[in-house]
């Protein structure tokens, strides 16, 4: 075995050796989906994950089964969106040769009907022609348009076939990106598509001088929820804030779920002040929502969320936007949580909460 060989089996030793530590200390299991997680994070090769890893380590020191199932789904799980959408470009690839070959039958047929129209028409200019052999070239004629349009009519249906596989094949990519866009759970945009459109808001407030401002919002004592009520109740708690966010913004913006418990809204063309008022409207019909467990109907209690919001500044990144409407978050959960707060306040307020 070459030296290679061994410093690649030496270090993935090493990297499962770490992940298994990690699983212990922070881990609930050591699951196959567990260790698949964590692996990727100790190899690096997701630095999304490992970004979110960090941040529910931060909040919560630790991860939960269903955090990782999350993590799972959401980071490892696309690699089954990616093989699909594979799967379906080599079938175009494989319909859009089949139509090639069919438009060069068509060519063909089309150059030899011409040479026999030619070769029609010298005999025609005949002196000589007389009517036993005008007959044969007429026969010969209304052969050749029959095999023609026989051939013309194979060819209309067999296009008509792969328009539709391609169609077909088109829609099916559509929703493979959708789905690689979206959280399963909520509905609204993932991480992935969040910093997309969060980078295209803060490109467009650069190249035209207008406004664009971010939301985020966590939901208040959530981790209790998941405590003590479980995880399919935590789910409905996602799903109910989900829901509201839909309400209260416009179609223009994004709105997605980029962590555990932790949304957010990308609001283009929005200033400070028109952008809390809408954070303002969100917290206020969460709160005013009373959550029903619905195995039992029992009543739950009210939920709540901390805001923060962010305006653009022309120095501003898609990551010192978003520290800085995380900063205002954490700033409102110091504050006594259930709150609304905007980068217009003091710097060192917002700074001693980061």
């Amino acid at each position: 075995m070459s030296h290679g060989h061994h410093a690649d089996r030496d270090r993935s030793f090493a990297l499962a050796q770490r992940a298994q530590e990690l699983m212990r200390d922070y881990g609930p299991s050591a699951t196959p989906r567990a260790y698949a997680v964590w692996y990727t994070y100790v190899a690096g090769e997701q630095p999304l994950l490992n970004d979110a890893i960090k941040r529910i380590i931060t909040q919560n020191r630790g991860l939960t089964e269903h955090d990782t199932d999350e993590l799972h789904d959401q980071y490892l799980g696309g690699r089954r969106l990616t093989s699909v959408a594979g799967e379906t470009s080599a079938t175009m690839l494989a319909e859009i040769e089949t139509v090639m070959e069919m438009l060069d039958l068509s060519v063909g047929s089309a150059a030899q009907y011409s040479e026999s129209l030619r070769v029609l028409s010298q005999d025609l200019s005949l002196s000589t022609l007389n009517r036993a052999r005008l007959r044969e070239i007429v026969g010969s004629l209304v052969a050749t348009t029959r095999e023609v349009a026989a051939s013309n009519q194979v060819l209309e249906a067999r296009m008509r076939e792969s328009r539709a596989e391609i169609e077909t094949l088109r829609e099916k990519l559509e929703e493979t990106r959708l789905e690689s866009l979206t959280d399963t759970l909520t509905g609204l945009s993932n991480r992935k598509h969040f910093e997309e459109m969060l980078a295209k808001a803060i490109e467009a407030s650069n190249q035209r001088a207008q406004p664009s401002s971010l939301v985020v919002l966590d939901i208040d004592f959530f981790k209790r929820f998941n405590d003590l009520y479980g995880h399919l109740t935590g789910d409905q708690v996602l799903r109910l804030v989900a829901i509201v966010m839909r309400e209260h913004v416009s179609k223009d913006a994004t709105l997605a779920r980029f962590g555990g418990e932790e949304f957010s809204i990308v609001l283009p063309g929005v200033d400070r002040a028109a952008a809390r008022e809408i954070a303002e409207r969100v917290r206020v019909s969460v709160m005013g929502r009373e959550l029903i467990k619905r195995s039992t109907g029992e009543s739950l209690g009210k939920v709540t969320i901390s805001v923060g919001v962010a305006a653009f500044r022309p120095e501003d990144t898609s990551v010192s936007m978003l520290e800085r409407a995380d900063q205002c978050m954490f700033a409102a959960k110091r504050a006594g949580r259930n709150r609304t707060i905007d980068d217009s306040a003091a710097p060192e307020t917002l700074q001693d909460v980061a």
